[in-house]
């Protein structure tokens, strides 16, 4: 099959990130396997999930080292968006393909394995492994047990590429994405007996306000690095909910918030000032109202923000092939600095471009799938 064949094929499985993807790494799995891919898994908790390690040996046998080339098989939901077609049957519409994941990030998948008859029949030099993961949607939540699982059977590789959309060009950097869920526990009391409650609607929204000028002050401040289209490091709180009536004091709140720093700046920098108001300012505050009250803070998803080495073999390897030397770094997260964490030189490259997903009426132009093709088959015969 080719590239537009396997996306129809990948689109129709609806991975959402909340659904299982075990019918969808079985099909490649099945496949892989029938030309000479050596498959494992590595599940989620209870099993539903599953990452697929799949390599395929070097013309002499050799397993170890060579290039990944690596993608996330979930996709973001459409619940709420209105689509002209079906989101999880592949429509053509002149140069565009549509559907849920073509653009993020199925298109990459697809090249990868429509190119799988021709990588077989190469003079490989050196292994090439495929490493799809579950829940990178949802906070890169299955590469890490992947990485987990490679660094316990010892499986080395030289070079990694994520292929999250970037129009083909070479991304060398991304900031890091961190999500934390914060509870605020205070007193129930009627409305008409203020002092009676401690209110955690409004102690939450002290804490919110803190976090956003916190993000203020990144904003004027920095550290910047003009390389990045949001060139500091940016500080949202997303979700909330809280209270039970209109004249009760509400006793619980709930909310998620999320930073994305940049490289060079470490998370547990950023979440110690959050600590810091929480223990020395607001705690206290609450306690005079109500000497229970708490607030609890968790971490809910982590990872590391890329910044790829201009040496590496893999950096040098495909600017050459795809004539880019410029240096483009991102804001959004993806999984490479997850690998590059464990030890594998890694770069952001791959189909699409990253505007148009997430949204309704996702789509990827074909000439992009036919890009990834042309690099992935370059790159991996000088491999």
């Amino acid at each position: 099959m080719n590239a537009q064949q396997w996306l129809e094929k990948l689109v129709s499985f609806d991975t959402t990130s909340r659904y299982s993807n075990l019918a969808l790494i079985q099909e490649v799995q099945q496949f892989l396997t029938s030309f000479g891919y050596q498959c494992s898994l590595s599940h989620n908790a209870d099993n539903t999930k599953a990452n697929l390690f799949a390599t395929l040996p070097s013309s002499t046998g050799e397993t170890q080292g060579g290039i990944a080339l690596s993608g996330h098989t979930d996709v973001v939901p459409v619940d709420k968006q209105i689509w002209e077609t079906s989101p999880f049957e592949l429509t053509e519409k002149g140069s565009r393909l549509y559907g849920r994941g073509t653009c993020d990030m199925k298109g990459f998948i697809a090249c990868c394995l429509a190119i799988v008859p021709k990588l077989v029949e190469l003079e490989r030099r050196k292994p090439i492994h495929f490493a799809f993961s579950y829940d990178e949607e949802i906070g890169c939540l299955g590469a890490p047990v992947m990485l987990e699982a490679l660094k316990e059977k010892g499986q080395q590789i030289d070079g990694c590429v994520v292929g999250e959309p970037t129009n083909m060009r070479v991304v060398v950097a991304h900031k890091g994405i961190n999500v934390f869920s914060c509870t605020v526990h205070g007193k129930a009391a009627h409305s008409s007996l203020t002092p009676r409650g401690c209110n955690a609607i409004e102690h939450a929204a002290r804490l919110i306000c803190h976090i956003r000028d916190l993000a203020d002050i990144y904003r004027q401040q920095g550290p910047f690095d003009n390389d990045y289209d949001v060139p500091y490091t940016t500080m949202t709180s997303n979700m909330i909910q809280g209270g039970i009536a209109v004249n009760t004091i509400p006793e619980l709140c709930q909310f998620n918030y999320e930073f994305r720093n940049l490289p060079g700046i470490p998370k547990e920098e950023i979440q110690a000032k959050i600590d810091a108001y929480v223990k020395d300012e607001l705690i206290p505050r609450m306690k005079k109202e109500f000497p229970d009250a708490n607030i609890e803070i968790s971490e809910v998803s982590s990872s590391p923000g890329l910044e790829a080495s201009e040496e590496a073999a893999i950096t040098t390897l495909a600017r050459e092939l795809l004539r880019d030397s410029d240096t483009t770094k991102v804001a959004y997260g993806t999984e490479a600095g997850l690998f590059q964490k464990a030890g594998i030189p890694t770069i952001v490259c791959g189909p699409g471009h990253i505007e148009q997903a997430h949204k309704a009426n996702e789509f990827i132009e074909k000439d992009q799938l036919q890009a990834c093709e042309d690099f992935l088959l370059k790159l991996l015969k000088v491999n």
